[in-house]
């Protein structure tokens, strides 16, 4: 896939896409409209981060592409693209276990924290695109 030069934009299927790595300096795109929502997004080649209404959604260091974001009551689901490996931060429910899965491998179970936050490592290589999905167990 690459970057996402409109730094956001709906797919066909109702999903978003968004990031871009390759920036050298942040570049944002706020109150962009999506199903109801406000969304907002910073990114470059050091961090790419999603906000809707106001709220932590995701957020990877350093800075990545994103496509297909689907977020649904007990599941997001999305695949990555970056320069590096990255960590990854996603916004759920707080103090609720999901199982996760990274390109074809399950990597088992993990417990958000009082917040909500659940953080995760993806290898990535420019170029390829690696699915992650996150279910509510």
């Amino acid at each position: 896939m690459a970057v996402i030069s409109e730094l956001i934009r709906v797919e066909s299927d109702g999903t978003i896409s968004f990031g871009d790595y390759s920036l050298d300096k942040k570049s944002k795109v706020e109150d962009f409209k999506h199903d109801g929502d406000l969304l907002k997004v910073k990114t470059y080649k050091e961090i790419t981060k999603l906000e809707r209404n106001g709220m932590f959604v995701y957020e990877s260091v350093p800075g990545t592409a994103v496509d297909h974001f689907c977020v649904t009551e007990n599941q997001i689901e999305f695949s990555v693209d970056g320069v590096e490996d990255a960590q990854i931060t996603l916004e759920l429910e707080p103090e609720a276990e999901y199982d996760i899965s990274v390109g074809q491998t399950d990597t088992g179970r993990m417990k958000t924290n009082l917040g909500g936050k659940l953080s995760l490592s993806v290898k990535l290589e420019s170029g390829n695109l690696v699915p992650v999905k996150v279910v509510k167990a």
